[in-house]
């Protein structure tokens, strides 16, 4: 069990390329959580970095789907994701971190692995673990663009908790990780592979890696998870799924 959750989480990694005007092409990680609407509708949300998401570049992400075929092996298939469509954004980002939601479309075996939302840590979660420096973690992403296979899956990787204290929350609302970090990491969760009620905890999402001046230190910044619930409150909002869920 504890391995196949580890293969979900690797399954819900996606890579995201975001083509800005002039063909400048820019890869990053999004993660794909189930966050049901307010009447219970089914629902597939990519969470990524915000700086990886510009509608005024381009109207649209690519993700990158993979697929099995019937010789046992996969074919990678990115496809566009809109990011508004007729004139409802399908996107939101947190108004103070950086990390973005996208309302997508995704394939019936991607949305049967997308994340749920109890996946997500909160404060107490943090508290209740005991996480804290010097403890092992993962991360999952694409850096510099590379993938683990030709079928693009994304490369797992294992770091440290470089910062201490991580609560609370509002007071540190990242966190250091130990562990060389390049552009494409951005948007991949950081996890526990299994936390107290024994399925892995989304600690946070990397949104860029440390560097001093030219020099690359081997760290990178993780925001908390909680603004991920956050960011997907102020989707809601926009779609007046919130407004809705007040009057039920």
């Amino acid at each position: 069990m504890e391995w196949d959750q580890m293969v979900q989480m690797i399954e819900a990694t996606v890579q995201v390329e975001n083509t800005r005007p002039g063909g400048d092409r820019r890869i990053s990680t999004g993660l794909l959580v189930s966050a049901p609407y307010w009447d219970g509708t089914p629902r597939t949300v990519l969470v990524t970095a915000a700086h990886a998401v510009d509608p005024s570049e381009t109207p649209e992400i690519r993700i990158g789907w993979r697929f099995a075929t019937e010789d046992g092996g996969w074919s990678f298939a990115p496809q566009p994701a809109p990011l508004e469509i007729g004139g409802r954004d399908l996107w939101a980002r947190h108004p103070e971190r950086d990390i973005a939601v996208v309302e997508v479309v995704a394939p019936p075996s991607f949305s049967a692995r997308a994340i749920p939302l109890s996946w997500l840590a909160d404060e107490r979660d943090l508290d209740q673990q005991g996480v804290g420096p010097g403890d092992q973690i993962f991360t999952l992403g694409y850096p510099r663009g590379l993938s683990s296979n030709r079928a693009g899956f994304p490369i797992l990787r294992t770091v440290r908790v470089a910062s201490y204290p991580l609560s609370p929350i509002r007071a540190f609302p990242t966190f250091l990780i130990d562990g060389f970090l390049y552009p494409g990491n951005s948007g991949g969760p950081v996890f526990l592979q299994r936390g107290l009620d024994g399925h892995p905890l989304i600690l946070g999402l990397v949104t860029q890696q440390v560097d001093q001046g030219e020099e690359p230190l081997g760290l990178g910044v993780v925001v908390h998870a909680v603004y991920i619930r956050e960011a997907l409150a102020v989707l809601d909002q926009q779609s007046g799924a919130g407004r809705r869920r007040r009057a039920a």
